[in-house]
């Protein structure tokens, strides 16, 4: 064995004489060392010394520290040793290559590792490495020519300097840029050019190259040429005119219009309800952001885990038909919730829900809370896309007690509607939506006039229609634009007789950013009924004010008039609330935490019209943790003109802003 080494050993010799010397300079004699390998091996034998090539080799650590102690005002010591560094470049100022130094310190070796103190040999190779980068960068952006150096300046205190120095020299540019094909888009040509970008005279720059292919197919799928095909990118370089030719050629192959949908596979939906979710028509353009919205609305749904959209050419005719195939998602969900609620107390529900029981889109939920202060059992059906997009029909029935301050009641429900709502995925400015209510609800109170309690059964229908304009730029933590809204409800109760009131609300809100990280946020609500007065109003059609989504510093419903005997609200016929709050976004949590600081006031009223010269006052100030899925907010509150049985400090927990 040892000898078998000792011959490759030699074996390697030769091949390094063969590559300097050339194989007709090896002489025959150098090969007799081969013979070794047929003598008998000797497993005590000590290894024969490495041929002598007659150069050393190079000590990478004493090198890299002699650069360094070579350096001005080197402190050798320190040199030896870990230090931490500092990047610096020169030579980049002027060049027509705008968030080149950002890319390279994204890709970057030394920024990489800034961090962690380095020896001398790191330093000088991740420098070697960042070299060879922003050399690449820069030819990326034109710059064929580019060099790159680098130098790494000890001072005996303090980090290392390591300075990049590039010479980018002459930029290169396209000297023709040729789309061959592109003339048979006709009309469509000059648009197609367009989102291309990319022209004569311009830099030779590979990032708005790749953009601007990306653009040009993104056009031409917007423009209906669906089979379009763009062939392989040819750029030609010439070092002596340090100019370039681009050629792209492209066949657009007809514009199309959309055909039928086709469904393949599991038949989650039917072909007509795609097609209701679908916002284009048989006959219309093809266009492919159309596509992709489909696409999206379909996940969406909430039934859907995936979906393959391939578009079918109906021959001889410049119709597209779409094959849609759908892979359904778990249908079924059971989901529990317990909490605690300062009024409320504390609350257990649990839900069950199909959400495709009555196809299509027919979810069915069935839900039910045992609480201290509430029971309620209750079945709900929700129809997505009903007849229409974003169209959506809604039926409940329940059956439950409640328990609050200012009343206690059994009800029973109907109720049934169609509305145009907002989401996450589709932020709508306009949303709308009417119904119909029938309540059943026997209701215990305080008469205030007599200083007793009562029971009353109220037989109430309702036709509640709201209307919504949403111009903020967000759902969840909006920062700028305003929002308003108006609430109105027809309502005839029989009670003793019968009688029928109007119940309105309005409110709106508004954003304003002050700076990138502050935004002031002011809101406004006020309430009406009209009609009939307040004692004949069955308590729990009355409004009410306070807690953590009214005026925050009070307990829930705890503003406005209250009873003789225990001092409870009563609730009224009108409200007024307003809000004000500075959202800072801080820089902790890389940024995530944010603090609100508040002022809230607001009070409920017996009469028909709010006087807002009686207000109550609540200060606070809340954190903000800013998730993907907006913030967790945890707001603290004091009441300003406290009465009686109002708390010193009111704590509310929940997703998202206050308004």
């Amino acid at each position: 064995m040892v000898q078998v080494a000792a011959g490759r050993h030699v074996a390697a010799a030769l091949a390094a004489a063969a590559l300097f010397l050339g194989p007709e300079k090896v002489k025959a004699q150098d090969a007799e060392p081969f013979e070794e390998l047929n003598q008998p091996l000797d497993p005590s034998a000590p290894l024969d010394p490495l041929p002598d090539l007659g150069v050393e080799w190079p000590d990478l650590e004493e090198e890299a520290d002699q650069q360094i102690a070579t350096a001005p005002d080197t402190n050798i010591a320190e040199a030896a040793g870990e230090r931490s560094y500092r990047v610096y470049f020169q030579g980049l100022e002027g060049i027509e290559a705008a968030g080149i130094t950002e890319q390279f310190l994204q890709l970057s070796t030394l920024e990489a590792n800034k961090g962690d103190p380095a020896n001398a040999a790191q330093i000088d190779r991740r420098a070697r490495e960042d070299a060879d980068l922003l050399a690449e960068l820069l030819r990326a952006y034109g710059y064929y020519d580019a060099a790159v150096t680098t130098r790494v300046e000890a001072a005996s205190a303090g980090p290392v300097q390591v300075v990049l120095e590039a010479e980018p020299g002459p930029i290169y540019r396209f000297a023709e840029v040729r789309l061959p094909g592109i003339e048979a888009a006709g009309e469509n040509e000059a648009a197609l050019r367009d989102a291309f970008g990319v022209e004569a005279n311009a830099p030779v720059n590979a990032a708005a190259v790749t953009a601007g292919e990306a653009a040009l197919r993104a056009e031409l799928g917007r423009r209906g040429y669906v089979f379009a095909d763009v062939g392989a990118l040819d750029i030609a370089v010439d070092h002596e005119t340090r100019t370039a030719t681009l050629e792209l050629p492209v066949r657009p192959q007809g514009a199309r219009r959309f055909g039928r949908v086709v469904v393949e596979g599991q038949r989650l939906f039917s072909a007509s309800h795609i097609e209701t979710i679908a916002r284009f028509d048989q006959g219309e353009p093809y266009r492919t952001e159309r596509i992709d919205d489909l696409r999206r609305a379909l996940v969406a749904t909430g039934l859907v885990s995936s979906v393959d959209i391939r578009p079918v050419a109906r021959a001889g005719t410049d119709i597209v038909d779409l094959a849609v195939a759908l892979e359904p998602a778990p249908l079924r969900t059971i989901a529990g919730e317990l909490g605690y609620g300062t009024g409320e107390g504390f609350r257990l529900e649990g839900s069950w829900q199909h959400r495709n029981l009555l196809p299509p889109e027919g979810a069915v939920t069935l839900r039910a809370v045992a609480g201290t202060r509430e029971q309620l059992i209750a079945a709900n059906l929700r129809r997505n896309n009903f007849g229409r997009r974003d169209r959506v029909l809604t039926a409940t029935v329940s059956a439950g007690h409640i328990e609050r301050d200012a009343y206690e009641a059994n009800t029973f429900q109907l109720s049934a509607g169609i509305e145009r709502q907002s989401n996450l995925i589709w932020q709508k400015k306009w949303s709308w939506g009417f119904g119909a209510e029938l309540i059943a609800s026997d209701e215990t109170d305080v008469d205030v006039a007599s200083g007793t309690t009562r029971d009353r059964t109220f037989l109430i229908g309702a036709l509640p229609a709201f209307l919504s304009y949403d111009g903020s730029n967000d759902l969840l933590d909006p920062t700028e634009g305003f929002r308003l809204s108006g609430r109105f409800s027809p309502e005839a109760t029989l009670q003793g007789g019968f009688f029928g009131y109007g119940k309105a609300q309005v409110d709106g809100s508004a954003y304003h950013p002050v700076t990138d990280n502050v935004v002031m946020a002011g809101r406004v609500r006020l309430g009406s009924i009209v009609g009939e007065n307040r004692d004949r109003i069955a308590p729990s059609r009355r409004f009410y004010a306070g807690g953590g989504g009214s005026v925050r510093g009070y307990g829930f419903q705890r503003l406005g008039p209250r009873d003789p005997i225990f001092d409870d609200p009563i609730g009224g016929r009108s409200l007024a609330e307003f809000s004000i709050e500075a959202r800072v976004r801080t820089s902790l949590f890389d940024g995530a935490l944010g603090i609100v600081p508040f002022l809230d006031a607001g009070n409920i009223y017996t009469s028909s019209l709010p006087d807002i010269g009686d207000l109550r006052f609540g200060v606070g100030v809340g954190v903000r943790y800013h998730t993907r899925f907006g913030p967790i907010r945890v707001d603290v509150g004091t009441p300003l003109n406290r009465r009686s049985g109002d708390p010193r400090v009111a704590v509310y927990v929940s997703l998202g802003q206050a308004f």
